[in-house]
Formats: structure tokens, sequence, C-alpha cells
């Protein structure tokens, strides 16, 4: 009877870089570590900047107190905020409003040269001020007196100062209660603006403080 022959077992060969399936696989890989990290560097970029943790006004000396660190990605409005990474350092003032939280913009700090506000206190019927804090925006509204009668009588409203930012409110007048007479209120004014409401004061006009719409309140 005839030798059946033998199957022989076939060996596996060892895959070269003509393999176009190896080719493919190297490149998935190197585009996934690739990815990742562009990922990792992109979620790591960020850059130290400072918020307020308490509410700016102008005027008023800004400290390494009222200031935290923060980390945000900012791209190329980086450079309007001040940069956290170093002290804000001496002789530094507040030249507008900046809210609570906010981010610091490089434009809201100056030197005391550069303040164009002068604190004046506003003697406003104290009803009108229980809903204003330090921070609260207004539109100061002065009633001239009538000078020609005996009588306590005042003219027609007319707005002299617009988006003005208080300074300071008097404790007894920021509760919930009822509040009657006149009270104090310490309003930033322009430096064009101080000499002609000194002078309404002075005549005795009556003074109102108008909150202005997203002006920080009492209880907001």
């Amino acid at each position: 009877m005839p030798e059946l022959p033998r199957p022989t077992a076939a060996r596996l060969q060892r895959p070269s870089w003509r393999d176009v399936r190896l080719v493919v696989g190297v490149v998935l890989v190197l585009l996934a570590v690739t990815l990742g990290a562009v990922v990792v560097a992109a979620a790591d970029d960020t850059s130290p900047v400072y918020a307020v943790t308490a509410g700016l006004v102008p005027g008023q000396v800004v400290t390494q107190q009222d200031v935290r660190r923060v980390d945000v990605r900012l791209g190329a409005d980086l450079g309007a905020y001040v940069a956290a990474d170093h002290d804000l350092g001496a002789d530094v003032f507040a030249l507008r409003e900046v809210r609570s939280g906010e981010l610091l913009p490089a434009s809201a700090l100056g030197t005391r040269t550069e303040v164009r506000v002068k604190p004046v206190t506003m003697p406003v019927d104290g009803s009108s001020v229980r809903t204003l804090v330090t921070g609260s925006i207004v539109d100061v509204w002065v009633n001239a007196r009538d000078s020609r009668s005996t009588a306590e009588r005042y003219g027609r409203p007319v707005r002299r100062l617009e988006a003005a930012t208080v300074a300071r409110v008097p404790e007894a007048s920021t509760g919930l209660g009822s509040v009657t007479g006149t009270t104090g209120v310490q309003v930033m004014v322009p430096d064009a603006d101080v000499q002609d409401l000194l002078a309404a004061i002075d005549q005795g006009a009556r003074l109102t403080l108008v909150p202005v719409p997203g002006s920080p309140r009492q209880g907001s």
C-alpha cells in the first residue's frame, strides 16, 4: 500500500513593515498618544489672575486682602486682567467699581493721582436707603428748594448724576425695618460734579438716590 503524504505545519511568519495592518496599527497608537497629550496640555493651560473678594468702589485703596488667586483660561484676553504672579504692592487704588467675585481688570486699578472721584456725603430720605449697600450704583436726583417761598417747597426733580457708586451706607439704614428722617449716604462723585452737588446740598435741596437696573442691593 502506497505511503500517504504527511501533512506539514505552516510556520508563522514574523510580521514585517510591509504588512499594511501593522503600519495602520502603529499609526493609530501614535495618534492616540498624541491626542491624549494635547488634551492633557489643554486642560492645564490656565493662568493665575486675581479676583476680588469683596466689591471695590472708586477711590478705594486696594490691598492684598481684597483679592484672591484664581486659575482661569482666558487666551487672548489674559492681558486685560491683573496677573496673580506678584503682589499688588502699595499705592494701588480702584478707579471704578468692581463687583465681588469678578476678575480684577487691569484698567480698574491706578495710583492716587489717577482717581477722578471724591466721596460726598449726601443727606437723603431714610426710607429710600433701605435697599442700598456699599457698591450700589445710583442716579442722583435733585429737587431744588424754592427760594421765593417761605414754605418748604421744591421744584421738579432733575437728574444731576448718573451711575454713581455708593461708598458707604450707615448701618442703621440697611435694615429691613422702616427708616424715617434724613440719612447721610457717602457717594463717589466725579471731580467735575462735586461743586454743583455741594452747592445744592448747602441750598437745602432734596436729594434722592435711585438704583440703576442690575445694581447690587440689599438682599440680592
